[in-house]
């Protein structure tokens, strides 16, 4: 532990698993407290039996919390939000909390499409919005939206997902433009692909035969891991990223910008 999120309080949606785990756990290892906001109190994963929060107490000794949170209904991630005064408010959102879905679009329904809309941009405009009220009225902090690649480029066969993470990406640079004169940082992450259950069984990617062939695409030669992820969140969440504001950090091996 570097202490670098040292006296910071983070909440994060869809902190149960995954990316979002990852990055619970790697704040509370540099010394923030943390607020796990999510559908689910328990890991997706089978391996991880035991709860985020109790992960964190147990091996980090931070100070942690499950909030029951749907984020595509406003009202419950602004509670997450109030959740953590008890730790002094919040100082870092991470807006994690997606969904991932491939289809054709010709057969995608309305239902569909807006339940996709609901979870990755409501969600994750309404997160910002329930943080930086608190943040414009007391010391400013540090929002962390989870666009993806798909939201730098499109994709063939996920064209609901790219248009849902091309809305996040773009919603990070106005709301850098607002609320960076009251102190108030937003910056984006672009995963890859990263081996978590979104990838595995959601759609199928890490460890099916087709896999192979995105990996040719990553100069890097592996699929990323949540941990990969986390360390960027950290980076921007501390003063190593004071000076960063309105920007997307892409985090794929490479992947992007090489094909």
């Amino acid at each position: 532990m570097s202490d670098l999120l040292d006296g910071q309080t983070a909440v994060v949606t869809g902190g149960s698993s995954g990316i979002g785990r990852a990055i619970c756990l790697a704040f509370a290892e540099e010394g923030a407290d943390v607020v796990v906001a999510d559908v689910r109190e328990d890991s997706r994963d089978p391996d991880e039996d035991r709860t985020t929060a109790e992960v964190i107490e147990s091996e980090t000794e931070r100070s942690a919390m499950f909030v029951d949170c749907d984020v595509s209904d406003p009202t419950r991630t602004k509670a997450a939000v109030e959740a953590a005064e008890e730790y002094g408010g919040v100082t870092c959102m991470v807006n994690n909390a997606g969904i991932f879905r491939g289809e054709e679009f010709t057969e995608v329904s309305e239902t569909q499409f807006q339940e996709l809309m609901n979870v990755n941009v409501k969600g994750t405009f309404f997160g910002a919005q329930a943080a930086a009220e608190k943040m414009v009225a007391g010391d400013g902090g540090t929002i962390i939206n989870l666009s993806s690649v798909a939201g730098l480029e499109g994709s063939a066969g996920f064209a609901t997902y790219c248009a849902s993470k091309g809305a996040v990406r773009l919603l990070t640079y106005s709301l850098a433009a607002e609320l960076g004169p009251a102190g108030v940082r937003v910056n984006a992450i672009h995963p890859g692909i990263i081996d978590t259950s979104m990838t595995t069984e959601d759609v199928p990617i890490v460890g099916a035969e087709s896999g192979e062939e995105f990996l040719e695409d990553v100069p890097s030669g592996r699929f990323g891991d949540p941990g990969d992820i986390a360390d960027a969140a950290v980076y921007l969440a501390s003063d190593m990223g004071d000076y960063v504001n309105g920007e997307s950090l892409t985090v794929d091996g490479g992947m992007t910008n090489t094909n």
